[in-house]
């Protein structure tokens, strides 16, 4: 897969759940069953179908489909109660996300059944024969999949189009559909829940249940055939120590690689139709590749990516040489994992490559140029500028962020790249500015860049009021002027100042009664930035009237980026916090 083994799931745009132009339909469809738990005694049962947008019966156009399964006490139609939810689907097609997919919320219970624990648990381990025996014929014979017809050899035939998914109790049943129905299904996601091939829970035998699937593998030769297990959790899930254990196992075994399962978590994800909304946005857009497009994406980077790999990438165009600093005397390493930027400390190898995946993944929108190709020919220097975006929520402010360097090259590696992509991930737009070294053209390209997000703050998404301005040690200073001075002093429009200033380790001192409230951190070690300095200068902000906020971390030294495994991690929430305080 493009994207690494194990992450965290990216929260669903805020437009995702509104209404969308283009709107499928949902019915009920009753289907003869048999009460496979008790004596097989002919019985009815219900399931719910969605087609898209544009559906027509009488058509020849063929659909990939997928089977959603409910949670202890859940039922039919559970997937379509929650107008969000539908909505999402509906905008993943619209907007090409996924193509048009034909969706289907089924029930392992049966019409009679009670919805206690143990009687759920009967029905969903006996759910994989009504699956295989009536629903899938009764909705494929109905509706237009890749199916050729209901026989059990035409509807194997068709597994590459064909999906399960399920939460809670339904992610186990998603489990317990690969063991079972891996002839009939290509791709799964089960969402917070362990596979029960051996007991209830498995009986807590995780490597016992692994040890079942790995078999399975080898034996049915589904390594050639393809499977793909996209497994989410959510980090506050009360049952997530499953997901876990299991994930845990699944990745210690070197067969399950990453184009056949992966393992993502939602950061302060709960059991929930919330967390579910979102491993379902993650997984969709992975689902239904072909062969091809499977085998052109499976190499995601890795720490042991060569970093000339990264710039050269085609997918980056032109641009992947601004990823990494444009003058490679002030890096060094062969490899992302192995990667130094002078004058910083506390590099995240995990970090970079998180990054370089996520511009790979976006490279659509990633990236835009702030001059014209005019302007660049002019100043052949302004070839090597642009703005990176790391996208939040849909209409959600925006800040800027801007590397140290010295004024000597941009490492935005470490020191802007991480701050964004962490931003966006709280549902703010986030850039990332790279600049032309030296003061004066760094502020102008900062000025232009701000400029630039006012114009196309339709396109981008953004909304332009309370912004902030962030920066590290030369990237400080710059958020500090443009921030004191405003971005028409620097030749760029005339435009608000921002709500707050983000600035970490630099000596910079000057202050004004016109000074933007600021945040400010850097470590007691650093030997480029006096800590005192930054105090001092707060500190007569204050007397201003200005809001601040001042930390320094004990022993840290210049250029600790995001202070991952530091005494400093976590210090981009309490700057979250202080620019939210500024936009009341």
């Amino acid at each position: 897969m493009n994207i690494p083994q194990t992450g965290w799931t990216e929260a669903v745009p805020a437009e995702y759940t509104s209404p969308a132009d283009e709107q499928g339909s949902v019915e009920r469809l009753d289907y003869a069953s048999k009460d496979y738990v008790r004596d097989e005694s002919d019985i009815t049962k219900t399931a719910y179908v969605y087609t898209p947008y544009g559906y027509d019966e009488s058509g020849d156009e063929q659909y990939n489909i997928l089977y959603l399964m409910h949670g202890w006490g859940g039922r039919a139609g559970e997937y379509f109660d929650f107008t969000a939810t539908k909505n999402m689907f509906d905008n993943l097609i619209e907007k090409g996300d996924i193509p048009p997919i034909i969706i289907v919320s089924a029930t392992f219970y049966n019409e009679n059944s009670r919805t206690d624990f143990s009687s759920s648990i009967a029905e969903f381990r006996k759910f994989h024969r009504d699956f295989e025996e009536n629903l899938m014929p009764a909705v494929e014979g109905k509706y237009r999949t890749y199916a050729a017809s209901t026989s059990s050899e035409d509807l194997k035939a068709s597994r590459d189009h064909r999906a399960f998914g399920g939460f809670s109790l339904g992610s186990v049943t998603t489990w317990l559909q690969f063991c079972y129905d891996y002839d009939y299904i290509r791709w799964f996601l089960p969402m917070s829940g362990s596979c029960w091939y051996y007991g209830t829970y498995g009986d807590f035998r995780f490597e016992e249940n692994v040890d079942f699937i790995e078999q399975l593998v080898r034996d049915e030769n589904l390594d050639e055939r393809g499977y793909f297990i996209y497994h989410a959790v959510g980090t506050e899930d009360a049952v997530k120590s499953q997901s876990i254990n299991m994930a845990e196992e699944m990745l210690s075994r070197k067969i399950f690689t990453p184009e056949h399962y992966v393992f993502y978590q939602k950061d302060g994800g709960y059991h929930d139709f919330n967390a579910v909304q979102e491993y379902l946005y993650n997984a969709l857009p992975l689902f239904f590749r072909s062969d091809d497009s499977a085998q052109e994406n499976t190499s995601s980077y890795t720490a042991d990516t060569p970093i000339s790999d990264v710039i050269n990438d085609p997918a980056f165009g032109d641009w992947g040489r601004l990823i990494f600093p444009v003058d490679e005397g002030y890096m060094s390493g062969e490899t992302l994992g192995d990667l130094r930027l002078t004058w910083y400390s506390n590099i995240d190898p995990n970090k970079t490559v998180e990054i370089c995946n996520y511009l790979k993944n976006h490279a659509d929108t990633a990236f835009y140029d702030i001059y014209t190709d005019e302007e660049k020919a002019a100043d052949p220097d302004k070839a090597d500028t642009g703005l990176f975006f790391f996208k939040g929520d849909e209409g959600a402010k925006f800040a800027v962020c801007n590397a140290g360097g010295g004024f000597a090259y941009v490492g935005a590696m470490h020191d802007s790249f991480p701050h964004a992509l962490e931003l966006s991930k709280m549902g703010y737009n986030a850039f990332a500015l790279i600049y032309r070294p030296g003061w004066d053209t760094a502020n102008e390209d900062l000025a232009r860049a701000i400029s630039f997000i006012f114009e196309n703050a339709d396109e981008l998404g953004v909304d332009t009021s309370g912004y902030s301005l962030w920066g590290g040690s030369a990237g400080a200073r710059m958020a500090a002027d443009v921030g004191s001075y405003g971005t028409a002093y620097f030749g760029g429009d005339d435009l608000p100042k921002p709500a707050a200033v983000i600035m970490q380790y630099t000596g910079h001192s000057d202050f004004s009664a016109s000074d933007p409230p600021t945040y400010a951190c850097v470590g007691t070690r650093d030997g480029i930035a006096n800590w005192r300095t930054m105090k001092s200068r707060l500190d007569n902000m204050s007397a201003l009237g200005i809001p601040t906020e001042f930390h320094a971390y004990e022993g840290l030294s210049h250029g600790f980026g995001l202070g991952t495994g530091t005494v400093a991690e976590g210090w981009i929430n309490d700057a979250v916090e202080f620019w939210e305080e500024q936009m009341k």
